[in-house]
């Protein structure tokens, strides 16, 4: 699995609506509303390298109102839930 994390400018007065466009999009995982210099940040997810194209200038970059997006590609994933599933892998009891 591919992770990207785009953060996205938009026009202000309609956050809330263009976030709501971007997570309907196929491979958006989440959308964050944030602080900062850009209003949104979404976490995009795929399975080839060559999806991120259809996902982000494909669609994403085409939601009425945004404006500008910085793309994020990640190397690896480092998460809490894995830690904890990975610590808790054979103690069934």
């Amino acid at each position: 699995m591919i992770t990207a994390i785009v953060l996205i400018k938009t026009s202000v007065d309609r956050i809330p609506e263009i976030a709501e466009a971007i997570a309907a999009i196929d491979g958006v995982s989440e959308v964050y509303s944030v602080t900062g210099g850009y209003d949104l940040v979404a976490m995009v997810r795929v399975r080839r390298h060559d999806d991120l194209a259809d996902v982000i200038p494909g669609r994403l970059n085409k939601v009425p109102g945004v404006e500008h997006t910085e793309t994020q590609i990640a190397f690896r994933t480092y998460s809490q839930h894995d830690l904890e599933a990975a610590f808790a892998l054979g103690l069934d009891g």
